[in-house]
């Protein structure tokens, strides 16, 4: 296999580079970074820093994606998961949070908050038409399976 090589950037000095926790984990961890501890409160939502930046290659994205056990344990998962990274971003990589739980949550700087997976990317050129072909399932959508 393949290892694809990134290139990151701590923009503070206390950053910490994502990181696989297993062996064959598909994501790595991501660790906040922010100046002081900041408190997110049930139903509210903050971007948190991480104090790094990518440079993620050509042909590739970073989807940023919640922490499953945050999500279970704490009611925190993020806004727009997964969130994505662009190959031509340079800026600090941030993170946003929002708590769905009944406690306030407390975010410290090396706190694992999210997943980096990086994953490639198909660009695609669209065809306007007038009729697309038909398939057995057609228009049907949002649950027209059953539940």
């Amino acid at each position: 296999m393949d290892i694809l090589k990134v290139k990151v950037k701590k923009l503070r000095l206390q950053a910490q580079l994502p990181r696989y926790m297993s062996l064959h984990a598909a994501g790595m961890d991501v660790f906040a970074c922010p100046e002081e501890e900041m408190v997110i409160e049930p139903g509210c939502r903050a971007v948190v820093p991480t104090g790094i930046a990518l440079a993620i290659p050509v042909g590739f994205e970073a989807q940023v994606r919640p922490r499953s056990g945050l999500a279970l344990h704490r009611g925190v998962t993020l806004v727009n998961a997964p969130g994505t990274i662009d190959a031509d971003y340079r800026g600090e990589l941030g993170v946003i949070l929002i708590n769905h739980g009944s406690e306030k949550f407390v975010v410290s700087r090396g706190d694992r908050i999210a997943q980096l997976v990086i994953a490639p990317v198909q660009m695609v050129t669209l065809e306007q038409v007038e009729e697309l072909d038909e398939t057995d399932r057609n228009e049907g959508g949002f649950g027209h399976t059953g539940f």
